[in-house]
């Protein structure tokens, strides 16, 4: 389920950005799906190779982990609003440069206005560090960040949950216990009950 009208324009928009090179490997635009009206917003890092052909979200290797994460935990795409960070494809998955970060996170910073997220989980290194820098949020070295997955951080607009990408047990598949584990509370977000409990926190 594709977010409906009210969005239109700005998907539009990001369909048709020629702000970086990112925009010459575009095949078609993975666009944002899932449930606008949630209040939670996950943000991955960027499409991938299958993503790209298809134009849709997690459709590629990483994907069958995402729904099996989702499955175990008691929830679906459909509860949550799903977009990237980076909207076209990284080669190789690398990080993206300085200039695509610049280019491409006004789009994200749209989307968060237009949403109104109560919780926004970002999936990885890239997503989380984009949030910590947004809310001007001290950031640990990057061997650090592992430390905060599975952890509650308040912003001053929006709890932030951050979880590893699914794409780290195609790496690592010893992680899926852990992962499994931070993936579970997703049903306590949905239900709204976290966010009544300050004890969780970080």
């Amino acid at each position: 389920m594709r977010p409906v009208s009210d969005h239109k324009v700005l998907y539009q928009a990001i369909a048709s950005c020629t702000k970086c090179n990112l925009a010459q490997l575009r095949v078609k635009a993975v666009l944002p799906e899932g449930n606008s009206r949630s209040g939670i917003m996950m943000i991955a890092q960027s499409p991938g190779e299958v993503e790209n052909r298809t134009g849709r979200m997690f459709v590629g290797p990483s994907g069958k982990l995402f729904d099996e994460l989702l499955d175990a935990a008691g929830v679906s795409r459909n509860d949550f609003y799903l977009t990237n960070l980076i909207k076209c494809m990284l080669p190789k998955s690398r990080r993206p440069s300085r200039t695509q970060w610049e280019a491409c996170t006004p789009w994200l910073e749209e989307e968060i206005r237009i949403i109104s997220p109560r919780v926004v989980v970002p999936l990885g290194f890239q997503a989380l560090k984009f949030l910590l820098i947004r809310a001007g949020m001290p950031r640990p070295p990057r061997k650090e960040y592992r430390f905060l997955f599975g952890k509650f951080i308040q912003t001053n607009d929006y709890l932030v949950y951050p979880l590893r990408h699914p794409t780290a047990l195609l790496f690592n598949p010893e992680k899926r216990k852990v992962m499994t584990g931070n993936y579970s509370k997703l049903k306590q977000i949905v239900g709204g009950s976290v966010s009544n409990s300050r004890d969780l926190y970080l």
